[in-house]
């Protein structure tokens, strides 16, 4: 399930219930509006007070494609992202540049948690250089019919 609450304080309340059971949150910040990443300190917060404590979070900073309008600078997110253990990226949906590495990144590294929790095989996932995808591990439905 993918939640993109654009930053939008209204969605605030109503986010903590999603993080339960999440992998992984992508925290995204425009890299030419300093007021986005300056956000990313409370959204970072809210995922790891509502979310497992092994979930991976990768830092984003979108819009690469702006690097003449910056105003935050790479090394202060990487800085960030370092000292708050996330994952850190560039990326730009407009001329598709990193989009793919996050998503894949992201998924190895949920990967990398789940497979320490519980082997994993191959047959099971697989990260090919054109996509994910997720295979069936054959074991039966819960009782709730989810099968996820």
């Amino acid at each position: 399930m993918v939640i993109d609450t654009a930053g939008q304080e209204r969605y605030r309340a109503i986010t903590s219930s999603y993080y339960r059971g999440a992998l992984a949150a992508l925290c995204v910040y425009d890299i030419s509006n300093h007021q986005t990443f300056e956000s990313v300190g409370r959204w970072i917060k809210e995922v790891k007070d509502h979310a497992d404590p092994n979930i991976v979070i990768m830092l984003i900073g979108n819009k690469s494609d702006l690097k003449h309008n910056r105003s935050v600078r790479t090394e202060e997110a990487r800085t960030y992202a370092e000292q708050n253990s996330l994952m850190y990226l560039e990326t730009s949906a407009l001329d598709n540049t990193n989009v793919e590495l996050a998503l894949t990144s992201t998924v190895k590294d949920i990967i990398k948690n789940l497979s320490s929790i519980q082997p994993i095989s191959d047959s099971v996932v697989s990260v090919p250089s054109k996509g994910i995808s997720l295979g069936t591990n054959n074991t039966p439905a819960p009782a709730s019919g989810c099968n996820c």
